[in-house]
């Protein structure tokens, strides 16, 4: 149960990233706990073991991680990248309990299903306006048309940053999740890239924090102004490195839950046909869905202490990787976990992931996706892939999601 079994080819295969599952469950079963030197760390592929590390921060830490990253290139290439591993050496997603704990309080009232539910016209407008402008167009690419704009616009208006800003907010997301594609391996052009973004954000997000000191708004980060006033509960540099993760982080996954769950009720329409007829069944789907091909496939940790994890030790220092997509297939908690089924009973998955860094932005998806997903299977009858589409799917070990879904349909009907 160690690299002695040979799956680096397997994990850096393009048919990898078209379908990692079967490797997953081949993993599962031969190497549960395996050290994959292309990826630097140590893959967990059963829903216990990735359960465990991802609810224990006392021994699988979240602190560091960039470090390790930075670490790994050959030491002249590390040279200029302290800025980067500054910014991330605090915030909310690189922090353990108690700074974790403090900030998390400060975001948790943001996003409680009652004040989400608040959105929902909001959402609802959005996602129409989208699909009428498809519709007129005569042709659809769900990320470019959908999946991407609805999550990014809701996420800026919540921060109150400007609507015309999307386009940069993408570029910057792209450059910094750039960083976490190859889990714990990184390229000094990747790590340099994702410091230029950080930088630009930096300056970009400092600039909307200034003028909301000097004229408070209602919005997210004018909140988060007002917290950092209040008795030094939030430091700046605090602020910034959680108002960048929520730009990062608050459409990315959205837009992919969106793009692969639609990819998966056309390639089942024995699913999609029940979904249609059943439209009360949307929101257990979306769970479903976010179970079958979850966006995030993997969690991260370093081992705060030496380990021992199904007979496998672990040092201290190492990189742990729970597979949060082999995790969701595991036949230990699901009945034939390989099968899309619409109408499965509730049961626990970890595509939110698990612990104290659950995702906090959960209910905001929990709405929008079953507002676009509805809605566009709604309006769009005979949907299907357009002829000749060529799926790509992104070469990024953690966020698993389509790079365009163009899409075309029999009739458009309100």
């Amino acid at each position: 149960m160690t690299a002695t079994i040979g799956f680096e080819h397997d994990l850096t295969a393009p048919a990898f990233f078209a379908d990692p599952y079967p490797i997953y469950s081949r993993l599962r079963e031969e190497a549960p706990v395996y050290w994959s030197e292309s990826w630097g760390g140590w893959l967990l592929t059963r829903a216990a073991d990735v359960a465990a590390a991802l609810g224990d921060p006392q021994r699988f830490s979240s602190a560091g991680r960039v470090g390790y990253l930075l670490r790994g290139l050959p030491e002249g290439e590390r040279d200029g990248l302290a800025r980067l591993e500054a910014h991330y050496s605090v915030g909310l997603a690189h922090s353990d309990p108690p700074a974790h704990t403090r900030q998390r309080a400060l975001l948790t009232r943001a996003f409680t299903p009652r004040v989400v539910e608040r959105l929902r016209p909001r959402v609802e407008a959005l996602v129409g306006a989208m699909l009428d402008a498809a519709a007129a167009r005569g042709r659809l690419d769900l990320i470019a048309d959908l999946a991407f704009p609805l999550p990014a616009t809701m996420i800026a208006e919540l921060l109150g940053a400007p609507y015309d800003d999307l386009a940069q907010f993408r570029a910057w997301a792209e450059a910094i999740n750039g960083l976490f594609g190859a889990a714990g391996r990184t390229s000094a052009g990747r790590a340099r890239a994702a410091q230029a973004a950080v930088e630009q954000m930096h300056d970009y997000i400092g600039a909307l924090a200034a003028e909301r000191r000097v004229r408070p708004t209602d919005d997210l980060l004018g909140r988060l102004v007002a917290a950092e006033a209040e008795g030094e509960r939030l430091a700046p540099a605090e602020l910034v490195a959680i108002a960048v993760t929520l730009f990062v982080a608050g459409h990315e996954t959205t837009t992919h839950l969106i793009g692969n769950g639609a990819l998966a009720l056309l390639r089942h329409p024995d699913q999609l046909a029940l979904l249609l007829g059943r439209p009360e069944l949307m929101p257990a789907a979306v769970e479903e869905l976010l179970r079958y091909d979850t966006p995030v496939q993997r969690g991260w940790r370093m081992a705060a202490a030496d380990l021992t994890i199904a007979g496998v030790s672990i040092p201290a220092g190492a990189l742990v990787l729970p597979m949060l997509g082999a995790a969701n297939r595991d036949p230990a908690l699901y009945a034939d976990p390989d099968r899309l089924d619409v109408a499965r009973p509730p049961a626990r998955h970890f595509g939110f992931g698990h612990g104290i860094h659950f995702c906090l932005g959960a209910p905001l998806a929990r709405l929008e996706v079953p507002i676009a997903l509805g809605a566009l299977l709604r309006r769009f009858r005979g949907l299907r892939l357009a002829p000749n589409a060529e799926l790509r799917w992104r070469h990024d070990v953690a966020l698993r999601g389509l790079e365009a879904l163009p899409l075309v349909w029999g009739e458009a009907a309100r």
